[in-house]
C-alpha cells in the first residue's frame, strides 16, 4: 500500500514538472485572491538556510501593475538598466550556451521570427516589460546582509511557486529580466536600500490557443547532469 501511495504522490509531482512551462502570452482574466493566496500559503513551506525565509513578494496586480509596466518599459526601451543585484553569468559557453541557443530558437521559430534578426529578437526581449500581458506580475526580493544564501532560497521559493500555480490551473513565467532595473524597482516601491531583487513572476491564465505557448523546451539526460560515487 506504502507502494502505491507513494506512486501517487511522486505522479501528481512528475505531472506538474511536465506539465509547467514559461508562458509568454496570458488571458487578460485576473486571479482571484484567494487562488493567489493559496499559491503562496503553499510556497511559504519551502525549505531555507537555518528556517530563515528570506524571500518577501510583491504582488501587484490592476493598475498598481499597469503603473509599474509603464515605468520599466520605458527604462528598458531606452536601453537603460543593467543595475542587477545579484552578479549575472559572465557568458554562456559550451553545452550550456547550446541549451540556451535551442531554447531561444525555439520561441523565434515558433513565433516567424528570422534568424539572424536582431530587430525582431529585441522586440520580442521587450516584452517581459509588459509581462507578456499577465494580470498580475510578482516581485521577490531578499536581505542584502543574506547574500547568496538568501538568493538561493528564494530560487527554491519561485520553483514551488510555479509548481503550486500549475496545480491551482495558473501559467507562469519566472524573469530574471526584471531584475536588471532593481534600482526602478526599489524606487517603484519604495523599498528600503537593503532589499536585493533577485527576479519577477508574471502569472495568471495561460492563452492555450497563442502559438507562443505551442512549444517546449528539451531536458538534458541524467547521464548529462549527474555522477554517482560509490566508491
Amino acid at each position: 500500500m506504502d507502494a502505491i501511495v507513494n506512486q501517487d504522490r511522486i505522479g501528481a509531482l512528475e505531472s506538474l514538472l511536465n506539465e509547467r512551462y514559461s508562458v509568454r502570452a496570458f488571458l487578460p482574466r485576473e486571479v482571484p485572491r484567494e487562488t493567489i493566496e493559496h499559491v503562496l500559503t503553499t510556497a511559504q513551506r519551502t525549505a531555507s538556510w537555518c528556517n530563515s525565509q528570506p524571500w518577501q513578494v510583491l504582488i501587484v496586480s490592476g493598475e498598481a501593475k499597469e503603473s509599474f509596466r509603464k515605468a520599466i518599459y520605458a527604462e528598458a526601451s531606452r536601453g537603460i538598466g543593467e543595475d542587477y543585484d545579484f552578479t549575472p553569468p559572465r557568458e554562456y559557453v559550451g553545452v550550456y550556451l547550446e541549451r540556451r541557443r535551442e531554447s531561444g530558437f525555439q520561441l523565434y521559430n515558433t513565433l516567424g521570427i528570422a534568424r539572424g534578426d536582431r530587430a525582431a529578437y529585441a522586440k520580442q526581449a521587450l516584452e517581459n516589460y509588459n509581462f507578456f500581458g499577465a494580470p498580475h506580475v510578482a516581485v521577490i526580493h531578499t536581505n542584502e546582509p543574506l547574500g547568496i544564501y538568501g538568493a538561493i532560497d528564494c530560487g527554491a521559493y519561485v520553483s514551488n511557486f510555479i509548481l503550486a500555480a500549475q496545480a491551482l490551473g495558473l501559467g507562469t513565467i519566472p524573469q530574471a529580466a526584471l531584475a536588471r532595473h532593481s534600482s526602478l524597482i526599489r524606487r517603484h516601491f519604495d523599498l528600503a536600500e537593503d532589499r536585493r531583487v533577485v527576479c519577477g513572476i508574471s502569472f495568471g491564465y495561460a492563452d492555450h490557443a497563442h502559438k507562443v505557448n505551442s512549444y517546449r523546451t528539451s531536458r538534458a539526460a541524467l547521464a548529462d547532469t549527474v555522477t554517482f560515487v560509490d566508491e
